[in-house]
């Protein structure tokens, strides 16, 4: 006794749905975007190349900040900052102004005066330039997305942590602007 042939198509075109479905694109892995305001700020270096990605997130009174460097920083310690201009002009990145200051602290997290709303922990870069870590900003999207904006800086050296008004941490090498996002 033989299958009709309509039930040898069915089983054909119902393993073939079943293998096109099994190779479809799937969404990437990781956390959706988040569906409030957020900040996203990409960074270039002096040449005006791409280099990495800066993103803060509202998380109640503080922002949950993450930056991505892909390439171009010596391997070792870094300052950055949030700066209080939004400008990112080439070659020295002058255009953003000094640090994220709203309250007129000291300079640095280890500063018994208190520090900047822009001031940041160390960014350390591996071997290959590149570095990533997530940070904490006691600041709001408001005070960083002011009427004149607010960027994203990291410098050529090592941040002293405590030195008036930018830690000694050299020339600024890669800059981003911050843009409102989501929401």
């Amino acid at each position: 006794m033989s299958m009709p042939r309509l039930a040898y198509a069915t089983i054909g075109l119902a393993s073939l749905s079943l293998t096109l479905v099994a190779c479809a694109p799937k969404a990437p892995p990781g956390a959706p975007p988040p569906a409030s305001p957020f900040a996203e700020a990409i960074l270039y270096d002096t040449n005006g190349q791409q280099t990495g990605q800066v993103t803060l997130i509202p998380n109640g009174h503080v922002l949950a900040g993450s930056v991505r460097v892909t390439r171009g920083l010596t391997p070792g310690p870094h300052g950055m900052h949030i700066h209080a201009i939004g400008q990112c002009t080439l070659k020295d990145f002058a255009s953003a102004g000094g640090h994220l200051n709203p309250t007129g602290k000291q300079h640095g997290l280890d500063n018994p005066a208190g520090s900047h709303v822009g001031d940041l922990p160390m960014l350390v870069a591996d071997a290959s330039g590149a570095a990533a870590m997530e940070f904490t900003v006691h600041g709001d999207l408001d005070t960083v997305l002011d009427a004149d904006g607010g960027s994203f800086v990291i410098h050529a050296d090592a941040d002293d942590m405590k030195t008036d008004p930018a830690g000694n941490s050299g020339a600024r090498i890669m800059c981003g602007v911050f843009y409102k996002k989501g929401g």
